[in-house]
């Protein structure tokens, strides 16, 4: 079965080691920001630093694993449609507002819809780790300064990703006017137990 994350909302999702997580852009041209926690001990949570160290790369796509603080593969990447995604920036906030959007309202942003659906688990806000921003477009020039393009995915496109343990994954549409091109668009997704109907 496949659901809906409304724009600028997000939800938590429980992942059984071997589900697959499918993450979809219904529309094309949106972010969806992906944190994840193992469900055995919640001070296990997914690291950009030991992804990024122990895949060599900064550019993350199929056949790429995803890491945590403790040195264990949390998520591998199956299928991956786009190729372009970011996890170098920290999901946006009221501060992101505030300090790159003064002309615009307030959004708690990314990070407060993740503290919100996962705040029944027990998980606070300063656990919150950097998110795997699916679909972000950030590229990084020769001088090392970066920037916020429009996602390149279309509509259908899609990332799968294989559960290596059992986790509690936070998931959205993003807020940010950058990171989607200056639109809010709804993010699907569905989980799949191999063997079994989705």
């Amino acid at each position: 079965m496949t659901h809906r994350i409304e724009p600028r909302s997000g939800v938590a999702i429980e992942l059984s080691r071997g589900d697959e997580l499918v993450v979809i852009d219904r529309e094309g041209g949106q972010v969806s920001d992906l944190v994840a926690y193992a469900a055995e001990d919640l001070g296990e949570v997914i690291s950009n630093g030991r992804t990024f160290d122990y895949e060599e790369s900064v550019k993350l796509t199929t056949g790429s694993r995803l890491w945590s603080n403790r040195s264990r593969v949390m998520l591998s990447i199956l299928e991956d449609t786009v190729g372009t995604h970011d996890f170098l920036l920290t999901p946006c906030s009221k501060d992101t507002f505030r300090h790159f959007y003064p002309d615009k309202p307030v959004h708690q942003g990314c990070f407060g819809n993740l503290a919100a659906a996962l705040a029944p688990y027990g998980i606070g806000e300063d656990a919150i780790p950097t998110a795997f921003n699916v679909f972000m477009n950030v590229p990084v020039d020769k001088g090392g300064k970066l920037r916020v393009d429009p996602p390149i995915s279309k509509a259908g496109d899609l990332i799968r990703f294989r559960a290596e343990m059992d986790l509690i994954v936070g998931l959205t549409a993003c807020s940010a006017y950058a990171s989607n091109g200056g639109t809010f668009k709804p993010i699907d997704y569905r989980v799949e137990k191999p063997g079994r109907s989705a």
